[in-house]
């Protein structure tokens, strides 16, 4: 368990389950996950905040999308919280307009409002906040 934990960052809950998939009893998997806690190979904090570097730098997700995956791995609030700060806003706003161009370039839709609609859909499907969403399309198509 501490090579898998060493490959690359990883929450309880995916350590939990791989455990449970080794069909360990609960009083070993909470033996291990402390051993991998006390050796500092399991650090939620680490993790969130590598996860959050990870998924806006090569998928391009925004915050909620972010949060929401969080969420999803039972990560605290606190780490979510701590892991958003990973976020520099310059660069969150250079990614949205970078996103949102290369999309709109790609639309090959005539129709002014379906562009709009399509675009939408693409970026708050990527976890981008609806008001930054709607200006940023209001600023690329007017």
């Amino acid at each position: 368990m501490e090579r898998y934990c060493a490959y690359q960052e990883r929450c309880h809950k995916e350590v939990r389950s791989k455990l449970t998939d080794m069909r360990m009893i609960p009083e070993a998997i909470d033996q291990i996950i402390a051993h991998l806690i006390q050796a500092n190979f399991l650090n939620e904090e680490r993790f969130a905040r590598a996860f959050t570097r990870g998924k806006f730098n090569q998928k391009s997700w925004g915050r909620k999308r972010i949060v929401g995956e969080l969420r999803l791995r039972e990560i605290s609030k606190y780490n979510i919280q701590k892991a958003l700060t990973e976020l520099n806003e310059e660069a969150y706003q250079a990614k949205l307009t970078e996103l949102a161009q290369n999309k709109l370039d790609r639309i090959s839709e005539k129709n002014t409002l379906k562009r709009k609609r399509k675009l939408a859909d693409y970026l708050l499907y990527r976890g981008w906040e609806k008001h930054l969403v709607y200006e940023k399309i209001q600023e690329l198509i007017g």
